[in-house]
């Protein structure tokens, strides 16, 4: 089981290092490849990537309750080269609409990904495999950040579509490898799970225990999430250019630098929850609002140091948040449920990323490249109210359980 979780993370790395090459220089991209500068044509064609995704992940969580992950994802990636291959070759802006929107259809499969590992995983564990694939999450947008600015500044901005097919790729190939190391069947049956590495979920019902109100817990942690996810994407479109709008010297290596700061406050998250451990999900959530509130306004003022410190205070909230709203889901589901539960949430994070790469390329062209800050601090002081409103019973219960493990210490 453990060489089946390390492929597997492995995958993740290679996936979001290939996924991101491109979102903080989208403005640059399609400026110098088809000679688009319109910012709303950015926010649009994020927003479309995102309903892309939105839509077709849980249609892959549906195919695989019957298909096995390893053996889908073979196929799916395979497609998803293809298309790649066709982005890089076209010269056509309908065209590359075209291919790229494909494309993402089938990579979308490969957040099954998370939700498979910690389906191998008991509950107790949960936030440290959270915690490393939001840094794997993060990281990889550091090193794409980097290969994509890169890309860009030395080669060519459609260099990125060779690099994806090749993933792609890589990726066949390690799927393949296990599907033959392990002799993991198409078709999903217990025996299959097993062989796998998952646990029977009758050996873990005393370990996880499930909601009775499911349906409505998934809906809570969905709206929090479309709003937090909302917030959080109204700054990302845009960062490196509003960034690279306060230096008379353009340097896109650097600004995908400085936009990578929140990877490694990650890295730094990590440690500290295994070194320092809270249980306390709900109260550390909202804790972690404050800070997030904190970093967004520091961003939006205009000077470099209050920015980088910004991007640091951010990154902190931004972690912690993202990381025990996703572990709060899976402990509140049965392991047979991880990937459904987890596809509704995910399409409300999507919904509300969608519903801001909208309005943010609205808000660019008709304002100003700082304004995106300003809203992003009043959605997410809205967020943090709904949080409150949702969970104040489950907040107010993690700061009992913390009085009275401070009162038995002393």
């Amino acid at each position: 089981m453990q060489r089946l979780k390390f492929c597997l993370i492995g995958l993740t790395v290679v996936s979001v290092i290939a996924d991101t090459m491109l979102l903080p220089f989208y403005p640059e991209f399609f400026s110098k490849e088809f000679g688009v500068g319109d910012a709303r044509h950015v926010g649009i064609y994020i927003a479309a990537c995102c309903f892309t995704v939105m839509v077709t992940f849980p249609l892959w969580a549906k195919v695989a309750t019957r298909i096995h992950e390893l053996h889908l994802w073979v196929y799916t990636q395979f497609a998803a080269a293809i298309m790649g291959a066709a982005c890089f070759v076209t010269e056509s802006l309908v065209l590359f609409w075209v291919f790229s929107q494909l494309m993402l259809v089938f990579k979308a499969s490969y957040l099954l990904i998370y939700p498979y590992v910690m389906r191998l995983e008991e509950k107790d564990k949960h936030l440290g495999v959270a915690s490393l694939f939001a840094v794997l999450m993060h990281f990889g947008a550091i090193f794409g950040a980097l290969l994509g600015g890169s890309l860009l500044e030395y080669v060519s901005p459609r260099a990125v579509f060779l690099v994806m097919p090749a993933s792609d790729i890589l990726q066949i190939l390690v799927c393949i490898y296990l599907i033959r190391r392990m002799r993991v069947p198409l078709r999903i049956t217990a025996e299959s799970e097993s062989k796998a590495g998952v646990p029977d979920e009758e050996s873990n019902s005393a370990v996880t225990p499930v909601s009775k109100n499911i349906s409505g817990v998934v809906f809570r942690f969905g709206v929090v999430s479309l709003l937090f996810y909302f917030s959080a994407f109204l700054i990302r479109p845009f960062f490196v250019e509003y960034w690279q709008s306060l230096h008379e010297v353009v340097n896109t290596l650097f600004a995908g630098l400085v936009y990578s700061i929140p990877a490694w406050v990650a890295l730094a998250g990590i440690w500290l929850n295994r070194r320092f451990p809270r249980p306390n999900h709900y109260q550390v959530i909202a804790y972690a609002f404050g800070w997030i509130i904190v970093g967004a306004s520091l961003q939006g003022v205009g000077e470099p140091f209050w920015i980088i410190l910004g991007r640091c205070v951010y990154g902190w909230g931004l972690f912690q948040i993202t990381v025990r709203l996703e572990v709060l889901l899976f402990d509140a589901s049965e392991k047979k449920d991880f990937a459904r539960n987890f596809s509704r949430v995910h399409l409300c994070q999507n919904l509300g990323v969608l519903i801001s790469s909208f309005a943010v390329g609205e808000i660019v062209a008709r304002v100003n490249l700082s304004t995106p800050f300003l809203l992003s601090v009043a959605s997410f002081f809205i967020t943090a109210v709904v949080f409150y409103r949702f969970f104040a019973v489950d907040i107010r219960r993690d700061q009992s359980v913390k009085v009275n493990q401070t009162e038995a210490g002393a």
